[in-house]
């Protein structure tokens, strides 16, 4: 039996992968770079080797210093997680000849899988329906045109290597091909060290659908079911789901089928998930085969039982598959979110620095977290922006999205933006809860960007009634603190008027030993909450209906956000609401005529020079934060006068990129 693992990753995959082992009781070792030395999964691994700086180059992707460690440490395999070195099937190859066990495919799998050119070929061969697209590499801007203007638009031009959304761009117009193409070749060489470019049809009204397969070196090969990851923005999963809303017991034998059958043909022997893009007549295209673990498997082992990162243990020690295909069950819902530190409010740009508070959920009651990061640790640039994955479970899809929701009001994260809200918000709308997805889901839903939600009555009635009793045992506190009014008298009950954006509600409070007992324009309602002043949670019930808020208190008034509803309130007497309705808007003041970088990252290249005449939307230089090529445009029309930076320089979040006149 394998007594020693190093886990050859960071972050969230490392600590899941630490979790299973210390069941199984099997030691482990982590590699950590500069960045990570105080990490959680350094913390929590039995052993912990250094092995560079923070770029990945220099460590993660280091394939002698990860060898080393492992042989340095005495570990008898490497589980190479996810990214990073674990679809190099040079790096499988070098693992076992160096006479340690792979956790993961076999090299051949790998190889064959790996390269989206050969996977398509071989799936065909398979009896596997695949996406008309241009056969082999697309070496330039050119031949992409012709292979497009072929194939008819849209079109995907993605990597050939790699996945997670990287090197991955949607093409509906032809002028926007060539920016597309030098774009997602850029990015693959950076993410996967390999630049190399295909290109296919772009399915309409496309649906995510992945089955996840398990075999063993018997050639036993099962499949797990499926997932729906239709949920995503810039071809990266936000939500995924398992089993799908949208595939029938049929369709699920047919995709099933198809992916085994691709597995056994590569003779896969371990964990892996053949992806497919889905029509709505339930037509189905091999996209990709990921021979690795899947950021989302949490949501399979939940519904099957199944903890694949034991499997993949088992399997590579040369055990059976446990379960054969008929005896597969699958129980109840399970949905994840990523919780992403980005902010939705800013065109989902990366946030970078540390958590000054991360206080998640608790597990339990159908509520699961991975996370690799605690309250202290630092969000760095230089890798992906994921802060946790938060998964609700439940015996129906309704029970599973509402169990999630819920948990996402209760996980408290300062310091950084997260995508928080936006999530929360997702999960609330009427089409997502009815399941209509399709992989444009976000951009159909939010084409001007993420704003918020605006409260329905009963989210306004809630947040009135939380920042009417913030306001009360505030302003008795302060009484009794200076004893310049009587305490008692404050605590009686007394009419006040919450402002909360164009809402203007009327409450009588009266606090009680157990809460408040309100009256809510002309309602009454009881509150019950043992919330005290300091805490950022305000948890209770209103009219017996649990509910968490996030509240910050500010110099005037509360921040509060429940789900996907955030905004400020204002708790005053009748007479200053009636002041506060008449006050003239502030003067938004001139654009500034500064181009400013929204977030710390890498200048890849300056489209612009000095003197150079923009228009407004037209690039001005393109940043790299966190893996992904983002594009920074001109805001105005106007002509450049200066640019105080240069490709290869490193800019923090507000750094001027250029002037303009």
């Amino acid at each position: 039996m394998i007594s020693k693992i190093l886990i050859a990753n960071r972050g969230e995959i490392a600590c899941r992968v630490i979790k299973t082992c210390k069941r199984l009781g099997v030691k482990t070792v982590v590699v950590y770079s500069e960045a990570d030395a105080a990490s959680l999964a350094v913390e929590q691994a039995d052993e912990a080797v250094f092995i560079g700086p923070p770029p990945a180059a220099e460590s993660y992707l280091d394939a002698d210093k990860v060898i080393a460690a492992a042989k340095e440490t005495g570990a008898d395999a490497i589980h190479p997680g996810f990214g990073f070195l674990s679809e190099n099937a040079g790096f499988a190859e070098r693992v076992e000849k160096e006479g340690l066990i792979w956790i993961g495919p076999n090299a051949h799998a790998i190889r064959a899988m790996g390269d989206k050119i050969e996977s398509k070929r071989l799936a065909g061969e398979a009896g596997v329906s695949t996406i008309p697209g241009a056969p082999g590499e697309i070496e330039n801007a050119e031949d992409a045109k012709t292979a497009a203007d072929k194939i008819g638009y849209p079109v995907m031009v993605k990597a050939s290597a790699g996945g997670g959304g990287k090197g991955m761009r949607i093409v509906h117009d032809p002028k926007d091909l060539a920016d597309s193409f030098k774009s997602a070749r850029n990015e693959a060489k950076s993410s996967f060290g390999d630049d190399r470019i295909l290109i296919e049809k772009f399915i309409e009204q496309p649906r995510h659908i992945e089955i996840q397969v398990l075999g063993d070196k018997h050639g036993h090969v099962i499949h797990l079911g499926e997932r729906e990851c239709s949920i995503q923005r810039r071809n990266q999963k936000v939500i995924e789901e398992a089993p799908s809303p949208f595939i029938d017991e049929e369709t699920r034998a047919k995709m099933g089928a198809q992916a085994v059958a691709l597995a056994e043909a590569v003779g896969y022997d371990s964990a892996g998930t053949v992806e497919f893009v889905a029509g709505p007549d339930k037509s189905f295209y091999f996209l990709e085969m990921n021979t690795r673990l899947q950021v989302e498997h949490p949501v399979t082992e939940l519904i099957t039982g199944l903890d694949l990162v034991e499997q993949m243990i088992r399997v590579a020690d040369g055990k059976e598959l446990p379960i054969k295909q008929d005896e597969l069950k699958l129980d109840g819902w399970a949905m994840e979110a990523r919780v992403y530190a980005e902010d939705p409010y800013r065109s989902f740009l990366p946030s970078i620095g540390r958590l000054a508070r991360c206080q998640p959920p608790e597990e339990g009651d159908g509520v699961r977290l991975d996370t690799g990061v605690r309250e202290g640790d630092e969000i760095s640039l230089f890798y992906d922006p994921m802060v946790a994955k938060l998964i609700g479970y439940g015996p129906t899809r309704i029970d599973s999205i509402d169990t999630l929701a819920a948990a996402l009001d209760r996980y408290l994260i300062e310091g950084v933006q997260t995508n928080i809200p936006f999530v929360a918000a997702v999960l609330s709308q009427d089409r997502f809860r009815e399941g209509r997805l399709t992989t444009k889901y976000i951009e159909e839903e939010f084409p001007d960007g993420f704003q918020g939600l605006s409260p329905d009555p009963a989210q306004v009635r809630l947040l009135s009634a939380v920042a009417a009793y913030a306001h009360a045992i505030f302003t008795r506190r302060a009484a009794q603190a200076t004893g310049r009014i009587n305490g008692k008298h404050v605590a009686k009950r007394k009419d006040w008027v919450v402002l909360f954006g164009e809402h203007q509600i009327p409450v009588r409070i009266d606090l009680t030993d157990a809460g408040a007992d309100l009256t809510i324009e002309d309602r009454s309602a009881t509150l019950e909450t043992g919330w005290i002043p300091g805490h950022v949670l305000f948890e209770g019930r209103l009219d017996g209906e649990a509910f968490s808020v996030e509240m910050h208190d500010r110099a005037e008034g509360y921040v509060l956000r429940l789900g996907g509803v955030k905004g400020r309130a204002l708790v005053c007497s009748p007479r200053m609401a009636e002041l506060h309705a008449i006050l003239p808007e502030p003067d938004a003041g001139d654009l500034a005529k500064t181009v400013l970088c929204p977030m710390p990252g890498l200048v890849v290249s300056l489209e612009v020079e000095e003197g150079q005449e923009v228009k407004a939307g037209e690039p001005i230089a393109i940043v790299e934060a966190m893996k992904m090529e983002n594009v920074i445009r001109a805001e105005a029309d106007g002509v450049i006068k200066s640019i105080p930076v240069k490709a290869g320089d490193t800019v923090a979040a507000d750094d001027a990129l250029a002037e303009m006149e």
